[in-house]
């Protein structure tokens, strides 16, 4: 009963249940159409989940049209239709909210990748990397992303964890950026 307590964090991939007191339950037969029934069967699991968690609780992310990477996730109720994103370059499994500050960086510049930095306490060490893939402001938004300029980076550390990580600037111009680095998302 205190679903709604849970703070998953990056997300929960397994949970255990385990019931204190029970009650028998009978089988029912399920039929093996699934053709018309699934989508009203799925529509009455979400108005269930909808009403004990509220509409913002559950949704679907949808790709929207957008370079930089903070706008191009949307996201629609769960039996809406939702855009796929491109193949082109690869993105996180999940995105942070707002790219997070990594410290402590060791790296190369103008285009090389992180061989170490220290995010959220835990100190990481590269062991391979791809990129960059550099990622310009939509100047027609607003005027300060003109000469707004990211590298981003695939990393992977000695764990297996692959990170998605970026510098803010080209390592030439100043007004491109101020060289620090962050983190926006990881891959699964």
């Amino acid at each position: 009963m205190k679903i709604e307590t849970i703070d998953p964090g990056f997300g929960i991939d397994s949970m255990r249940l385990i019931a204190l007191r029970s009650e028998p339950l009978d089988p029912i037969a399920l039929t093996a159409d699934f053709g018309e029934n699934a989508p009203a069967d799925l529509a009455s699991l979400v108005d269930q989940i909808v009403t004990r968690l509220g509409q913002a609780a559950i949704y679907r992310p949808t790709a929207r049209e957008s370079d930089v990477p903070e706008r191009s996730i949307g996201r629609v109720f769960p039996l809406e239709v939702a855009n796929c994103w491109s193949t082109l370059w690869p993105r996180p499994a999940r995105m942070l909210r707002r790219p997070e500050r990594i410290e402590n960086v060791l790296a190369g510049l103008p285009d090389h990748p992180p061989k170490r930095f220290k995010w959220r306490g835990v100190t990481h060490t590269i062991i391979c990397a791809d990129g960059p893939e550099r990622i310009r402001g939509e100047w027609w938004r607003r005027p300060a992303e003109s000469h707004a300029v990211r590298d981003y980076f695939r990393v992977e550390n000695e764990h297996g964890e692959r990170f998605w990580v970026f510098r803010r600037g080209d390592g030439e111009h100043a007004c491109s950026g101020d060289l620090s680095w962050h983190i926006h998302g990881i891959f699964g």
